[in-house]
């Protein structure tokens, strides 16, 4: 993690992965208030292709399918563990 700004519940990270094709994904991730007092959350990613690599459009939203999913699990690991978190 590179940014953890509380007050603005705001996180920012760099991975360094992806097989050949990318050198690293920087996500900024921002949680909000709703309405109905629960939260929405607003990620935006910025990939880095290596060298000439152009990247397909479905394999972007494979990547942004899996980082979702795994959103998913963790919120329901919290929900279900309150006590594990502030």
């Amino acid at each position: 993690m590179e940014t953890l700004e509380a007050s603005n519940k705001l996180t920012s990270l760099m991975v360094m992965y992806w097989e050949d094709k990318l050198k690293s994904i920087a996500y900024e991730v921002k949680f909000e208030a709703s309405d109905n007092g629960g939260s929405i959350c607003k990620m935006t990613s910025e990939y880095h292709a290596a060298g000439d690599v152009e990247l397909k459009e479905e394999e972007i939203k494979g990547g942004k399918d899996r980082a979702m999913a795994t959103s998913k699990v963790v919120e329901a690991y919290l929900l279900e563990n309150p006590d594990v978190y502030a």
